[in-house]
């Protein structure tokens, strides 16, 4: 998108920052700061450096950028599509904070996205330096050869994948009564395979849906985890997959529509319908519990581990994070002394993992105090549909969101819900287990 729009003006010491979901980005919370790469005499554009990070807030109707119940982009924070944001070396600091600060829900600590972007700025122009580095003791041909070596070793590797992969058909049910249907043909002469998504849910009223990037990126992560060796994640793993996604589908939605679960919670539900086409694996916890509280001073995000689903010949992994997640909680130590928080227990929620000849894996329980009045809010599935066993094997144990207030009473919430805590509440939340595989004898 950036080279599509700024590829003939773009100069050395230029840095453009996104976040358009409909421009090739997610949703509004992942910031991405893309950094041409230019020859010793600032001529030609040889390469790109990107760096993406999760923004803590950009804005949007709740604390965190995460509402449970938007219906529009716009409310999910601050849109940034292909905007300068360093030229010639110097941070343009006050034209984005001023877009930052701008539209109906702005940022709410801009000087922290301010931080966040000078890292990412920073990130970037490590990797220049490195990639000049590279270049001037390899020579540019050479790099350059090795960058399609490796992207041609990971089409075949995809390849010999295929290979050995049957046709299948899958359906997963999201808890808010959308599907995703995918059939997977693989033609054995070509060696390629086509995902066709046709039959999935029309592009929802609420937040899950979910831009075609978000499709693509789980099947190139799927496909990337059956490969056997060791090879790093770049586009040759696509080359031999065609993806079929039909416009104005759950998975590729029309603006305005909401997208900050799609990204989050929807990608998951593709992984599993795509592993569940191929039979290789059971349903995992199939969200990412997605918890945000906050006020005006502030702002905190987490996801929260589950379980795996099993294959032929394992049992699911407890208390992980899967497929489209991988981020690590925050030590319980710094949580506290950052935050009016205190975390009341993390444990391993024991025998939700669905029962198999290899049994998934068990999710955890969290639970939160609040010591300050805050909002809080979680984005989550499987709360209702159960994470699917395969080839026989049980379902895991759908999660369960509630509220125990200061009093003893317990207020149970759905798996998207935003609630007012006040100091003495506590907020639990249950993680699903991984789906079983194989009849248990």
């Amino acid at each position: 998108a950036v080279l599509r729009e700024h590829g003939a003006t773009m100069c050395p010491g230029d840095s453009y920052v996104l976040n358009a979901p409909y421009n090739g980005g997610t949703h509004l919370p992942d910031v991405t700061v893309v950094t041409p790469v230019f020859d010793t005499a600032g001529e030609e554009r040889l390469f790109c450096i990107a760096s993406r990070g999760h923004h803590a807030d950009i804005g949007g109707i709740t604390p965190g950028s995460m509402p449970p119940a938007s219906r529009t982009v716009e409310e999910e924070g601050v849109l940034l599509d292909n905007l300068l944001l360093v030229h010639d070396g110097r941070l343009l600091e006050e034209a984005v904070a001023e877009k930052l600060e701008s539209g109906r829900y702005p940022a709410r600590n801009v000087r922290q996205n301010l931080a966040d972007l000078r890292a990412q700025v920073a990130a970037n122009a490590k990797g220049v330096a490195e990639l000049a580095k590279m270049v001037d003791h390899f020579g540019l041909d050479v790099v350059r050869a090795y960058m399609g070596h490796v992207q041609d070793n990971a089409e075949e590797s995809v390849r010999r994948v295929i290979d050995r992969l049957q046709p299948g058909r899958f359906m997963v049910e999201m808890d808010d009564g959308c599907r995703i249907r995918v059939a997977i043909d693989v033609d054995p002469e070509t060696r390629r395979a086509t995902l066709d998504f046709a039959g999935t849910s029309p592009q929802s009223d609420g937040n899950g849906n979910a831009p075609s990037a978000v499709c693509r990126a789980a099947a190139l992560y799927v496909f990337r985890t059956l490969v056997d060796t060791d090879i790093p994640m770049n586009e040759g793993c696509l080359k031999p997959l065609e993806l079929k996604i039909p416009e104005g589908s759950l998975l590729s939605p029309c603006y305005p529509a909401a997208v900050v679960a799609g990204n989050v919670e929807t990608s998951q539900q593709i992984c599993d319908a795509l592993y569940g086409a191929l039979g290789v694996l059971a349903a995992a916890q199939g969200t990412m519990n997605n918890f945000t509280f906050g006020n005006d001073r502030y702002q905190y995000y987490e996801t929260i581990c589950g379980g795996a689903g099993a294959g032929n010949g394992f049992d699911g992994c407890d208390a992980v994070h899967t497929h489209m997640t991988n981020s690590r909680l925050t030590d319980p130590e710094v949580l506290e002394w950052r935050y009016p928080v205190r975390v009341e227990s993390f444990a391993i929620r024991q025998d939700s993992g669905g029962r198999g000849k290899w049994r998934g894996g068990n999710g955890v329980v969290r639970a939160i105090r609040f010591l300050e009045p805050m909002t809080a809010a979680i984005l989550s599935n499987r709360r209702r549909i159960a994470p699917h066993g395969l080839a026989g094997g049980m379902a895991g144990n759908p999660g369960r969101n509630y509220v125990v207030r200061a009093d003893g009473t317990t207020e149970a919430l759905p798996g998207t819900a935003q609630v007012e805590m006040a100091a003495g509440d506590q907020f639990v939340i249950e993680t699903p287990g991984g789906g079983g595989y194989g009849e248990k004898r």
